[in-house]
């Protein structure tokens, strides 16, 4: 229940005002944000190599509906990635990349030319992109434009969001070589009608998304912070004979920083999660409805202590 008010939060003016408006919010949200600008996050993309954390970088904002600001997101990405070019991150350094930011509720024509220009400047770089996902609405134009840009750009990603029904079906349309998928358990309001609703059936539900990827020939994105999804990985890993190397784990930054590290000293590779930028509330909410310990976490520095 308090997941769906949060959600339902996360696109309300009201509340966006007013949450923004507390003076000890935006200390909070440096625990979830690089920062707001390139700068700053160069900063946290260097320390996290330096702890042997692979990243992907998150300028945020979402849903624009002015073809300017599409093209200023795009620009923005262009400068993140010449700014981190000179940390030689090669793959281990990529960009995640939400199309609606870049004009896809405008044009997917649009969105699919921005998208082309992010991904030359990371392989430019040595590195690639991968598309967020957002709500259900989006799935079929972002798949679309996935396989227009890896036909230019085949190491270009995808995150699935395993709650939504559809989502089986995808991972096995996905689970072919040189694909790259980023299995996420989904951070959207969506109704009963698209998506499973309760923890059980979310979890169940990306288990047998997790198995269809791991026993493809694609390279799997495990994103998650649960230690039992965490274990499952490492069991399907055995069970179909993957290695460490042909797949990843991947969880946000500034949550469960001693388990990345752990997991990275054990020989996997670990992705962080980096958002950046000033359009920090939507994400901010999703992931205080994802956990309900960050509520904890947010409700305490609030109150000073």
């Amino acid at each position: 229940m308090l997941g769906h008010l949060l959600l339902a939060a996360s696109r309300s003016g009201v509340v966006r005002r007013t949450v923004s408006g507390f003076p000890l919010t935006r200390k909070v949200v440096e625990r979830f944000v690089a920062g707001e600008g390139v700068q700053e996050a160069r900063v946290a993309v260097e320390r996290l190599r330096d702890a042997n954390l692979a990243v992907t970088v998150d300028h945020l904002g979402e849903e624009t509906r002015d073809a300017r600001a599409a093209e200023n997101t795009t620009d923005a990405y262009l400068t993140l990635l010449e700014a981190v070019r000179p940390l030689e991150l090669g793959a281990r350094g990529e960009v995640s990349v939400k199309l609606s930011a870049i004009g896809q509720r405008l044009d997917d024509a649009m969105a699919l030319e921005h998208a082309r220009e992010i991904c030359a400047a990371a392989a430019a770089a040595g590195s690639t992109v991968t598309l967020d996902m957002e709500d259900h609405t989006t799935v079929d134009s972002t798949l679309t434009i996935l396989r227009k840009l890896r036909e230019d750009y085949p190491a270009t990603g995808v995150a699935i969001q395993a709650y939504l029904f559809r989502s089986e079906q995808d991972c096995r349309d996905l689970a072919v070589e040189g694909s790259r998928v980023r299995l996420v358990k989904g951070a959207y309001r969506e109704p009963a009608s698209v998506a499973h609703q309760g923890r059980s059936a979310v979890d169940k539900a990306y288990v047998r998304c997790l198995r269809i990827l791991m026993a493809g020939k694609g390279y799997p994105m495990v994103a998650t912070h649960d230690d039992r999804m965490i274990a499952i990985t490492e069991l399907l890993a055995d069970r179909f004979g993957r290695t460490i190397g042909d797949h990843e784990f991947q969880m946000l930054y500034g949550i469960r920083t001693d388990r990345q590290e752990a997991l990275a000293g054990a020989g996997h590779t670990v992705r962080v999660y980096v958002p950046y930028g000033d359009d920090w509330y939507g994400y901010f909410m999703r992931r205080l409805a994802e956990r309900p310990a960050n509520v904890a976490f947010f409700l305490r520095a609030l109150g000073g202590k």
